[in-house]
């Protein structure tokens, strides 16, 4: 029986994230605020230099990943890492990246990506006149590929509307994911 429940540990700890990280199932979430997860080790992380970069390469040469990466930088600099070109080979990496989509397609594909080991393509939702926004960031280092934080935010704006524009959505997501950083690993919270 402890062979069972030691063999079925990892799926368990992967299902309670999932539902963690997904906002409960993907409820909508509830007016003003965004909804935020945070995991890491619980140790200190150290500032040093650090390079932003897309989790997917291709990303990098989207012509608005320098905003993405410069909402993201701004938040590091304010944390205490020195924000440095790519090309430099700092030790560590902050992995960006912003998706938007429909309610259902974002709350899926945030519950896919746990540990970012995990990516599917996510169902085409129905709620109408509502855009959902998701920034992921991770930082790992170079060396050895350990992540040790890793972050979310979601955020819901009317299809259409200012607030929906991926370029404002990710200063407010940002804001938002670095808040009291490191924050509380494991959990989801709203920020307001």
């Amino acid at each position: 029986m402890k062979t069972a429940f030691l063999r079925s540990a990892p799926l368990l700890l992967a299902a309670a994230l999932a539902a963690c990280a997904s906002g409960g199932g993907g409820k909508r979430p509830a007016a003003g605020g965004v909804d935020v997860a945070r995991f890491h080790l619980g140790e200190p992380v150290a500032r040093a230099q650090i390079a932003v970069e897309p989790f997917d390469k291709a990303d990098g040469n989207r012509p608005e990943f320098p905003a993405y990466a410069a909402a993201v930088a701004r938040q590091l600099t304010r944390l205490g890492w020195t924000v440095v070109p790519t090309t430099t080979g700092s030790e560590q990496i902050a992995l960006i990246d912003l998706e938007q989509g429909s309610r259902e397609a974002i709350a899926a594909l945030s519950a896919a990506r746990i540990g970012r080991g995990v990516s599917g393509n996510a169902p085409v939702g129905t709620s109408a006149n509502v855009t959902a926004t998701l920034l992921e960031v991770a930082i790992r280092r170079r060396s050895d590929g350990t992540v040790f934080w890793e972050g979310r935010a979601v955020d819901e704006a009317p299809t259409g509307s200012a607030q929906a524009a991926r370029t404002a959505a990710v200063e407010r997501l940002a804001g938002a994911l670095f808040r009291d950083f490191p924050g509380e690993s494991g959990r989801t919270i709203r920020v307001r």
